[in-house]
């Protein structure tokens, strides 16, 4: 390497500090960029510091120039574009190393430190829990450690200093903060419109199903969604949530078709037995569904919604943030409708659903459709050719697994008559074919079928490994009617829940994790975390102008007005800033922010100790005249911390190489 004398700026502490925060801040989007950006950072960075502390040359500008070009080409290459959330941030995370390399004055530092700012807010973008706001906290303290650092030109500051500092500046502004928070007029819509690409990479449901998709949503703990029933909660085996409704088949997936753009009003629900009424609170899935109870009476008024003709609740926009919303339902209903009693219209719009539940591909499946019109050739009734598929999924050697073998063939064909390992969608889907074939309407219904009751709040968690797939049937005089095969071949899957009906897969980590005090204590800390998470996202996350009015009409700021509530806010901001100032402006204790200071004291104090205070009237000299001629053993320790403590305080104050000398001096002095 050719060396050269070292830059003027940055000094290598600076240079350190910047360096820790956009390592800090760029750590969370390591996994979620191309491995080659987060290489291009950690080497402009390495390289630059090593030509701080070593000397080593920088490329010239218009070498950076150049790779600036190659960056900007890769992002788009990878992304096809250099917009939006992923290549947004890729592109920022990479310049950020390359503005490092190029850095020669306090503003491109400074700007740096805004830089890392933005990025603090753009992983917010990708996860709002609470492990990611604490650790973002974190890289802000260590972000405004950075701006100190830059400030501090005599580099006077210790590290423990500089973060206590920016703890201090930080906590000064956190009323502020929840003033307005609180207190703040929220708007109904978002602020700004996120990027297209906002919302990708969520897990949940899909409108679409292929075998083995609901499989991999088994292998999730990631929630999905949380009820808090009014009453009573309903039991396991009832506790179906309806999701998409799949009516079409190509042979190798289910979709909803154009059956799902149908808005018809749906079939008239006859219901029995108890209601419940829940809240749901539903994570984001980019999806238009509302999970809701097997069968919800109407949809919720909380979101622009409406109950479509096979009962999905379907919001009006895909639900790309977290939403809360009350349902009613009955577990116990008949889904029917007496054709004879309606008009022409209905009855052929329901003579086209009907049809339309019959449908399968010409060329898939034919040993499956044989079997399924053997069947219809056997028993002429509809109810008769259901309860012989139940019994035929119970006693043939079928098995509930979430490890199907790999079906390359036709999955149906090859499941029913070779393979007979399968998770639910693999039941449902030949469930369907074979119902279709006997000339029995069907239709897939996703979703998820139970939850687990967390004993501390008494909220309903259900997590993406309950997802679930069942089948509904038409049966003349019945209507539309539930079966789930997976029922018949692992019956603890509906009564006891996903875990009891897996635990054959993995024997011993389930006897270990859901067995004994260790089992004990990890579900107790999952409650109790579960619980946390919920307040979160319900009293920060959830906090919309609902949240907020109610907290208003509870202090009592309701009849203000929006005017009112800003005067308040104004006013409330204004006092909290007076507090502070009257705080710092009037302590008395703690440490002076002038290390000069603070170290002459220090020496004072150890002096006061053995009888030789300080009088108000004294200056430094005067004191140290008079305690030399007290204390003549310890005249030249005393005479040496005095002339450091001028020469710093009046009249070399940037000279670097003191300060250490007086705080070692001063460390030293033992009276």
């Amino acid at each position: 390497m050719i060396l050269r004398k070292a830059p003027l700026f940055p000094n290598l502490t600076a240079a350190l500090w910047i360096c820790a925060t956009l390592i800090l801040v760029s750590i969370p989007h390591i996994s979620r960029l191309p491995i080659w950006v987060p290489l291009v950072l950690v080497v402009l960075l390495i390289w630059r510091v090593l030509s701080v502390a070593k000397s080593y040359r920088l490329p010239p500008t218009w070498a950076q120039f150049a790779f600036a070009l190659l960056v900007v080409a890769g992002i788009f290459l990878e992304y096809r574009t250099v917009f939006g959330r992923d290549a947004g941030v890729a592109l920022i995370v990479a310049l950020c190393g390359l503005k490092f390399m190029e850095m020669h004055s306090r503003r491109d530092a400074l700007l740096l430190c805004f830089l890392g700012y933005f990025l603090i807010i753009t992983n917010f973008l990708y996860s709002q829990t609470i492990p990611t706001a604490l650790y973002m906290t974190l890289v802000m303290l260590v972000t405004t450690g950075t701006l100190i650092t830059l400030s501090d030109k005599t580099d006077a500051l210790n590290t423990r200093q500089r973060l206590r500092l920016s703890g201090v500046l930080l906590a000064q502004g956190l009323p502020v903060m929840l003033l307005l928070f609180v207190l703040f007029p929220r708007v109904t819509g978002p602020i700004w419109g996120l990027p297209k690409d906002a919302n990708s990479g969520q897990v949940g449901l899909s409108d679409t199903i292929e075998l083995g998709t609901i499989s991999e949503l088994s292998l999730s703990d990631e929630l999905a969604f949380r009820v808090d029933f009014d009453g009573e909660i309903p039991p396991p085996s009832a506790r179906y949530w309806r999701g998409p409704v799949l009516w079409y088949s190509n042979g190798k997936n289910w979709t909803a078709g154009f059956q799902r753009d149908l808005e018809n009003t749906p079939i008239p629900l006859q219901t029995r037995g108890q209601r419940y009424d829940y809240t749901v609170t539903l994570e984001p899935n980019n999806k238009r569904w509302l999970l809701a109870l097997d069968a919800p009476i109407q949809a919720t008024s909380q979101i622009s919604s409406r109950l479509h003709h096979d009962y999905q609740v379907l919001s009006a926009r895909p639900i790309r943030s977290r939403v809360r919303y009350q349902l009613s339902s009955y577990t116990d209903y008949r889904m029917d409708v007496d054709l004879s009693a309606v008009n022409t219209v209905q009855q052929q719009r329901m003579q086209f659903y009907l049809r339309s539940a019959l449908q399968l591909p010409d060329r898939a499946h034919p040993k499956t459709k044989a079997l399924g019109q053997a069947w219809r050739a056997e028993f002429k009734d509809s109810e008769a050719i259901v309860n012989h598929a139940l019994k035929y999924f119970n006693q043939e050697p079928f098995y509930y697994t979430f490890m199907p073998p790999l079906m390359l063939d036709d999955s149906v064909d090859q499941f029913l008559f070779e393979m007979r390992r399968g998770f639910c969608e693999h039941y449902a889907a030949a469930f369907a074919v074979l119902m279709r074939s006997a000339g029995v309407p069907t239709r897939i219904v996703t979703g998820y079928l139970g939850g687990r009751v967390n004993p501390i709040n008494g909220m309903l968690v259900v997590r993406q490994r309950d997802a679930h797939a069942w089948n509904e049937v038409w049966l003349e005089g019945r209507g539309w009617v539930r079966v789930d095969p997976t029922g018949a071949v692992a019956p603890e899957r509906v009564e006891q829940g996903i875990d009891s009906a897996l635990s054959a897969d993995f024997p011993d980590l389930f006897d270990t994790v859901q067995g004994g005090a260790l089992g004990e204590l990890l579900q107790q800390l999952q409650d109790r975390w579960d619980v946390l998470n919920n307040a979160w996202n319900q009293w920060v996350l959830g906090y919309d102008s609902a949240r907020q009015a109610s907290i208003s009409q509870w202090l009592g700021f309701d009849r203000l007005g929006w005017r009112g509530l800003v005067i308040t806010l104004t006013i409330g901001i204004v006092l909290v800033l007076a507090v502070l100032a009257a705080w710092m402006f009037t302590r008395r204790y703690g440490q002076p922010l002038d290390p000069v200071q603070q170290l002459y004291l220090r020496f004072c104090r150890k002096l006061a100790r053995v009888g030789l205070a300080r009088e108000p009237h004294e200056g430094p000299l005067d004191f140290a005249q008079r305690v030399s001629l007290a204390r003549p053993e310890l005249k030249n320790s005393i005479q040496r911390i005095t002339d450091l403590y001028i020469r710093l305080r009046y009249r070399e104050q940037t000279h670097d190489s003191l300060l250490p000398s007086l705080r070692l001096a001063v460390r030293r002095f033992h009276p």
